[in-house]
């Protein structure tokens, strides 16, 4: 059946469809509340005219659709299929920058609590998102500090000998160790930190205070005393959040700057009437089709030739019938270019369908069609069922104060254009706070220390170390490693020798460990990195690794979520930097053993003179030819006399 039949065989009911291309890949999705017209639509002659439709229309081959109950339903499978699919012809979110989420690991034995920036279906309770975003850290310390809870990477399905420092300074209950906690008491604590992140603190504070009572009322004292802390901590809390929450109400703000097919959004998360944090979105290359979301006036009854049209090419590339409109009133499509409606239709949809919260309020430069129907769909996700739950808003002002905030963020949109696109230099702090979120690390990233393996099929294998600190390269801190435990090709051995000979050093000198170790290579070299920290008793070291072709970046403890920055990023461009210069450190030291090695063939051939003995003539002299031209005293320089003699002697020869 070729396109023209199936078009005809489209039900006239609301839904979604997808357009696929030869090789079977969707490239387009989108919905409809009459799916046979929207999907004829799209073979209008006017339409042709539009290069960037007469693109998809060429490529389109297939259409399949799926049939829903009503046009709330169709935009929530399209933004499903959306981000699933990922179709080059739709606007998808890029997002250089995402807000962290508290995780509570309700699946394990010994639940943790964790800041992350993915949701995962794993059985873990997720809350958020938090901004600004070392919100979410102060809160996890606060959990730490209160409630026991720890953050820790160590291995829990097993007991160890002793617990971390976490224990010691009674930030955590020491699952780790046997008999150190029990599990009803662990449990006890983890469903206080549930109910404190579920925000529901009357709760928590009457079940604290029944405890409490309980304690006393056993002459249990001390835990009578931590009770009565933690009450007086959920109280003052919860005081604050009552002051907060009579400031103002929560509402996102958009504003967007686009140039030269290059776009720039800017969004203001307010909270209590005060705007908490921004957020920034770039599009390169705008998607080749932005259609609009119109309903044709075509008539119903399609399905027999597509009544009222006619076709001017059957014999179109693909089968593709190239449809015209008797009826010229059909013709109120797009004529191609940026269309913001459209843009911030798409956006809002990938930003909050699906998402555990919404504002009550979002304020947008441009009205949308279906802006009405994605109200009611957010309104219904935020408290389904619950009418006393505030409806979601989304609101056009056209003067006013709300109008000079989406001015504002219009105005910050320009700059993060220029910032972005103009190419200019971020300062230094930008790029710390920027990698610090990218990195997760508790604090501002001050110093980098990058690893690197360099050999030739295993031969004369070294490792670099190079150090970033306070936004400069720091080359007096840079460390030469010779390879001596690993034979052959084996990098992954070489990386833990390494690290684990730095990080011993370090503890036993003392020093504090860097903010964040970074290590050339993928997931192998980063585990084993990993491993050999691990096996220091290094607990909670920030870990990360950039594979060198798909510059993709992992972060140790969340490998199953890589991160991909943008190619224009000042993040990645800074571990670029940092990665090369540990390359190219390693290759230095790597080609100057290689050619040590082929340079001391003769030296090593003369009776009593060994490895050492040729490294330290070649390092004195320079060359093989100046130890050739040297006489027994200056020889005797460097090494003995009667070394001296034998070599002098068989040059002499």
């Amino acid at each position: 059946m070729d396109l023209l039949q199936k078009i005809r065989t489209i039900p006239t009911e609301p839904g979604v469809y997808l357009y696929k291309n030869a090789e079977g890949e969707v490239i387009y999705v989108g919905k409809a509340k009459n799916l046979r017209s929207r999907v004829a639509s799209y073979f209008h002659e006017g339409r042709w005219e539009d290069s960037k439709t007469g693109t998809l229309v060429r490529e389109a081959v297939d259409v399949d659709y799926i049939v829903v109950r009503n046009n709330k339903e169709a935009l929530a499978l399209e933004d499903n299929l959306i981000k699933k699919r990922k179709p080059r012809f739709n606007i998808l979110l890029r997002d250089d920058k995402t807000y962290p989420y508290i995780k509570l690991t309700l699946g394990e034995r010994w639940p943790r609590v964790y800041v992350t920036r993915r949701l995962r279906k794993d059985g873990s309770s997720y809350y958020g998102p938090y901004f600004p975003a070392n919100l979410a850290y102060r809160i996890v310390d606060l959990i730490h500090r209160n409630f026991l809870i720890p953050s820790c990477k160590v291995d829990l399905t097993r007991f160890h000998n002793r617990p971390c420092l976490q224990y010691y300074i009674k930030r955590c209950l020491g699952p780790c160790v046997q008999d150190m906690t029990t599990p009803e008491s662990y449990q006890e604590s983890v469903h206080d930190v549930k109910l404190f992140l579920e925000g529901r603190p009357t709760d928590l504070s009457r079940s604290l205070h029944d405890r409490m009572e309980q304690a006393a009322a056993s002459e249990e004292y001390e835990r009578a005393a931590r009770y009565r802390d933690l009450v007086a901590t959920v109280e003052q809390l919860q005081e604050r959040q009552r002051i907060a929450a009579a400031e103002g109400d929560d509402a996102d703000v958009f504003g967007y700057h686009c140039e030269n097919g290059m776009l720039a959004v800017n969004l203001f998360h307010m909270r209590a009437g005060r705007i908490l944090d921004r957020r920034e979105f770039f599009w390169e290359d705008l998607p080749e089709l932005e259609l609009p979301e119109l309903e044709t006036a075509l008539d119903k009854n399609v399905a027999s030739s597509v009544p009222g049209y006619r076709v001017s090419n059957p014999n179109a590339t693909h089968n593709i019938p190239e449809v015209v409109a008797d009826d010229a009133s059909t013709n109120n499509l797009s004529s191609g270019g940026f269309s913001p409606g459209e843009f911030f239709s798409a956006l809002l949809k990938q930003l909050y369908i699906a998402q555990p919260y919404v504002p009550r309020n979002l304020y947008v430069p441009v009205d949308f069609e279906d802006r009405e129907t994605l109200e009611d769909l957010l309104s219904d996700q935020v408290a389904p069922g619950d009418t006393r739950a505030p409806r979601v808003h989304i609101l056009v002002p056209q003067r006013g104060d709300k109008r000079a905030l989406i001015d504002l963020a219009g105005t910050n949109a320009k700059q993060s254009y220029d910032q972005r696109f103009r190419v200019l230099k971020p300062n230094a702090r930008a790029i710390q706070e920027e990698l610090q979120e990218v990195l997760g690390t508790p604090e501002l990233p001050r110093r980098i220390e990058c690893f690197d393996i360099s050999h030739i099929q295993g031969a004369e294998t070294v490792a670099s170390m190079v150090v970033w600190e306070d936004g400069k390269m720091k080359k007096s801190d840079y460390r030469k490693f010779i390879i001596r435990t690993v034979e052959g090709v084996d990098d992954f051995a070489s990386m833990r020798e390494v690290v684990t000979r730095r990080y011993r050093r370090v503890l036993q000198e003392e020093r504090p460990m860097p903010s964040v170790v970074l290590i050339d290579g993928g997931l192998g070299q980063l585990h084993a990195a990993a491993t050999a920290i691990e096996a220091l008793d290094i607990i909670n070291q920030p870990l990360a690794s950039i594979a060198k072709r798909e510059e993709i970046l992992y972060v140790y403890g969340q490998e199953k979520d890589p991160i991909a920055l943008d190619h224009h990023s000042p993040v990645l461009h800074l571990i670029q930097l940092i990665r090369d210069e540990a390359h190219r450190f390693a290759v230095t030291f790597h080609r100057k053993r290689r050619q040590m090695r082929d340079r001391s063939t003769e030296l090593r051939e003369i009776p009593g003179v060994g490895e050492s003995t040729t490294r330290r003539l070649l390092e004195h002299f320079g060359s093989l030819q100046a130890v050739r031209q040297a006489d027994a005293a200056a020889l005797s320089a460097v090494v003995t006399r009667v070394q001296a003699e034998a070599i002098s002697t068989h040059f002499r020869k």
